[in-house]
């Protein structure tokens, strides 16, 4: 038996328009508790975003320093020892020269610590006693080296070519040195003493780029300390050679046979490690470590929109019966109560969106460097705070769902 067309039961259905009137009728109704609802998941987006663009800004900073440092420093030792132990020092007289003249070769030179005695003593002046003064390191460099460093001047000037050639008595120290032996101005010109010889000091250097070591030692041309003491003992030297960007692996590669040619063998070049694989381990712990602390933001935003979500439930518990009592379906609860937490939800993930870019460019501003914001993220942030908001009101929906009528309106 057919059941007529006016007896059929037609399916319940609520327009989308309807349902977004409701959910903002709903929030409408309780704006300061709505503001502080969306603001777990404001703060949540606005750190996930913020964390991922100073990640970003911070990660090309990185990228900036690898290049113009690690990756234009070459090292050369000298290992003729190694394979003939009758072998002389492996660098020639003419070593800066000739590093200087490989393509992409900025500057280069020669250093080694100077070894007198088993203890080297530099006193302030002749008349102070060898108890009386520091033990101190004094590092034969030649004036390339000396550049290659890049050391910051206090006062005074680093030695040239012109003391190198002269094997002049000259040398360059640290603040820390010179404040040990107290001298506070080049103006009267003071001189250091390292065992019985004197040395003027010209140049007073508080911070290098390479070679830290230098801040605490006295440098002296090349020539100077193979005149007084003999080439490197004990300790070989080292060449320290600066270059263009992207030219250190191959002058690594060139300069053992432009330097001995006859035994490129007695000099190991060590290039720069690859800074990709060394921005790559950074950049990946960093991400990791903040999209972590950007998960925990937005989780702490989601259990306040649940939380908030929930304690509206238990106190529209009337009015949830009164409209399952005129019809309402228990689906149509659940949409009402997941679009007002995703409204919420996305609000707060527009508006964190927008603090986390502002974030992000005023702590570059300050820092002067670059902001750098992925665009994927600005453009999934308020998905991101919509979804948050979905998830965070489900739970409350589906107990409000669960609410029978006559029980609802007995209370």
């Amino acid at each position: 038996m057919r059941r007529s067309t006016a007896t059929r039961r037609r399916p319940s259905t609520i327009a989308l328009r309807d349902l977004m009137s409701e959910a903002l009728t709903g929030i409408l109704q309780r704006p300061a508790r709505a503001i502080l609802t969306a603001l777990g998941t404001v703060l949540g987006v606005g750190a996930f975003v913020a964390i991922l663009g100073l990640t970003a800004t911070a990660s090309s900073q990185i990228d900036a320093r690898f290049s113009v440092l690690t990756a234009t420093e070459v090292t050369v030792e000298d290992v003729a020892k190694e394979s003939n132990h009758f072998a002389d020092p492996a660098f020639p007289a003419d070593a800066d020269e000739r590093a200087g003249r490989l393509p992409g070769v900025r500057e280069a030179g020669v250093f080694w610590t100077v070894r007198t005695d088993t203890r080297t003593t530099v006193r302030p002046s002749l008349a102070a006693t060898s108890d009386s003064g520091e033990t101190t390191s004094v590092m034969a460099v030649s004036p390339g080296a000396l550049r290659a460093a890049v050391p910051h001047l206090a006062q005074g000037r680093i030695y040239d070519e012109f003391h190198e050639q002269r094997a002049e008595p000259v040398a360059v120290i640290g603040s820390a040195v010179a404040a040990q032996l107290g001298i506070t101005t080049l103006t009267a010109q003071p001189a250091v003493f390292i065992g019985e010889q004197p040395f003027t000091v010209i140049g007073i250097v508080d911070d290098v780029e390479r070679k830290a070591e230098l801040l605490l030692s006295v440098a002296i041309p090349r020539a100077t300390a193979e005149a007084i003491w003999g080439p490197p003992r004990d300790e070989p030297a080292s060449m320290l050679i600066s270059t263009k960007i992207g030219a250190a692996a191959q002058v690594a590669h060139q300069i053992p046979i432009a330097l001995r040619p006859d035994h490129p063998e007695y000099l190991k070049a060590i290039p720069p490690p690859d800074p990709r694989s060394l921005r790559s381990g950074v950049n990946n712990d960093l991400s990791q470590l903040f999209l972590l602390l950007a998960a925990i933001c937005l989780i702490i935003g989601a259990v306040g929109i649940a939380n908030t979500t929930l304690v509206a439930v238990l106190e529209r518990t009337g009015e949830i019966g009164l409209r399952r009592a005129l019809g309402a379906r228990a689906h149509h609860i659940v949409a009402q109560f997941l679009s007002e937490s995703a409204a919420l939800g996305t609000l707060g993930g527009i508006v964190g969106t927008s603090l986390g870019t502002l974030t992000v460019v005023a702590v570059a501003v300050a820092r002067e460097w670059t902001p750098v914001i992925h665009p994927v993220t600005v453009a999934a942030a308020p998905g991101i705070g919509l979804l948050t908001g979905i998830v965070a009101g489900l739970y409350p929906a589906l107990r409000a769902s669960q609410i029978q009528p006559v029980e609802a309106l007995r209370r």
